[in-house]
C-alpha cells in the first residue's frame, strides 16, 4: 500500500506534464501472502479479499488520458493480480506513466520480463530490514532474499534491453525495531544498483505495537529519531542516491501529501475515495488511532465508478465539498504565507487559523504532515 502519495510523485514526476489529474490509485487486489506487523489487516478478521474484474478494468481507459501517473496499487499485492502485464499494456497506450509497489514474493525471470515488455515505467520493492532477521520479523512472510533476487532480475533485464526503465526504487518503512539499520539502507540501494529510497512512517495505526512503534511525535517536542534520518540523508548523498524522507513532527499541513485535489484512489470494487486511507476493504466503521486515541471511521465511497460516469463522481456534491475545505485551507495557508512576506507580524500558528478539513482527515495522521 502506498502512502506520501504527493512526495512520491514528485520524487519520480517527469518534468512538462500538465494533465488535470496527477495520479489515480487503481487497486487491483486486496489479496496479500503477507502478513505484516504494521498492516491494518492484523487482529482483523474481516478483511475483503477481492479482485477488481478485469472486464471493468478496461473501462477505466479512456478516463486515464487525463492522468499522469497510474499507480497500481492498493491494500493488496498487485503481482497476484492475474491480467497485471496487460493492465500496464493497456494504461500505456493512454499515455500515464504507470507502475506498483511489491513484496516481490515469486517473482520470476518471465514475469519480470513480461512487465518489462508491457512498459512498466517504475516498481517499488518494500524492505523493513538490511538483514533477513530485522526484514522478516516485521514483514512477516516476506524474505530480503527475494527482493534482492527481484531487484536483479529487474536490473538484469533492463540492461538485456538496453532501457532505463522501470525505474527501480526501495521503501523503507521507519519502526523503532528497525531503526538501528536504516543507516544501512543507502548503501543496500547503492550495493543493488538502486538510485532511489523513499523512507515512509506507519501512520495508519490500529494496535499497540503499531502505535508504539511510531516514530514520529505530534506535540512538537524534539523528535531523538531526527538525527539519525539526517545521517541517513547524508549518507544517501554521499553514495549518489537519491532519497526522500517523511517529518517525524507534526504540524498541521493545509493539503496533505495524498493531495486529494489532484490525486484520487479506486477501490477493487469500483469506489472513487479522495484517499487509499479512507477506503480500506474492512467494513464500515473502521478503526485508526489517532494522537493516541481510538477513532471510528465511516469509510468515504464518492460513487462507484463502474455503475456511474467519472464526471458524474467528480461533481457529486459531497465530493465537491470535500475538495473544497482543502481549497479553504490552501489559499488561507497561502495568504498568511504572503502576508508575512509582506512584513506582517507573525500572529497565530498556521495551524491554528487554517479551516477545518473534512471530518475523516481530522483524526489521520497525514493532516498532521507525517
Amino acid at each position: 500500500m502506498i502512502s506520501g502519495l504527493d512526495k512520491f510523485l514528485a520524487f519520480f514526476s517527469k518534468r512538462g506534464k500538465k494533465r488535470p489529474f496527477s495520479a489515480w490509485q487503481i487497486e487491483l487486489t486486496t489479496r496479500c501472502p503477507l502478513a505484516c506487523k504494521m498492516c491494518i489487516r492484523r487482529e482483523n478478521d474481516a478483511w475483503q479479499n477481492q479482485d477488481m474484474p478485469f472486464d471493468l478494468f478496461r473501462t477505466l481507459l479512456p478516463c486515464l488520458k487525463d492522468v499522469e501517473t497510474v499507480i497500481l496499487e492498493g491494500w493488496g499485492e498487485s503481482l497476484l493480480y492475474p491480467h497485471l502485464t496487460e493492465c500496464i499494456r493497456l494504461i500505456k497506450k493512454e499515455g500515464p506513466d504507470v507502475g506498483f509497489v511489491t513484496s516481490g514474493k515469486g517473482l520470476k525471470q518471465s514475469r519480470v520480463s513480461e512487465l518489462v515488455e508491457a512498459g512498466l515505467d517504475f516498481v517499488g520493492f518494500s524492505i523493513a530490514g538490511t538483514t533477513p532477521a530485522t526484514h522478516a520479523a516485521i514483514r512477516v512472510n516476506s524474505e530480503l532474499s527475494d527482493i534482492i533476487d527481484g531487484v536483479r532480475l529487474f536490473n538484469e533485464e533492463r540492461a538485456r534491453r538496453k532501457t532505463a526503465k522501470p525505474r527501480v526504487h526501495l521503501v523503507f518503512l521507519m519502526l523503532k525495531n528497525n531503526i538501528a539499520e536504516v543507516s544501512e539502507v543507502p548503501t543496500l540501494a547503492r550495493e543493488l544498483g538502486v538510485e532511489e529510497v523513499f523512507l515512509t512512517n506507519i501512520c495508519h495505526t490500529i494496535n499497540t505495537w503499531q502505535e508504539e512503534q511510531k516514530l514520529f511525535v505530534w506535540d512538537m517536542k524534539e523528535n531523538p529519531y531526527e538525527k539519525i534520518v539526517k545521517k541517513v540523508e547524508d549518507r544517501a548523498r554521499k553514495l549518489n542516491i537519491k532519497l526522500k524522507r517523511p517529518s517525524l513532527t507534526a504540524t498541521n499541513v493545509a493539503v496533505c501529501e495524498e493531495n486529494p485535489l489532484r490525486n484520487l484512489y479506486i477501490s477493487a470494487q469500483g469506489h472513487v475515495s479522495p484517499c487509499v486511507y479512507l477506503h480500506p476493504p474492512l467494513p464500515s466503521p473502521f478503526k485508526r488511532i489517532f494522537c493516541g486515541r481510538d477513532h471510528w471511521v465511516e469509510k468515504l465511497s464518492v460513487g462507484n465508478i463502474f455503475q456511474a460516469s467519472f464526471p458524474t463522481i467528480w461533481n457529486c456534491a459531497p465530493y465537491v465539498d470535500f475538495r473544497s475545505r482543502f481549497v479553504r485551507r490552501h489559499k488561507k495557508s497561502r495568504e498568511l504565507f504572503l502576508s508575512l512576506l509582506n512584513g506582517a507580524k507573525p500572529g497565530a500558528p498556521p495551524q491554528e487559523t487554517l479551516p477545518e478539513p473534512p471530518d475523516p482527515c481530522k483524526s489521520c495522521h497525514k493532516i498532521l504532515g507525517l
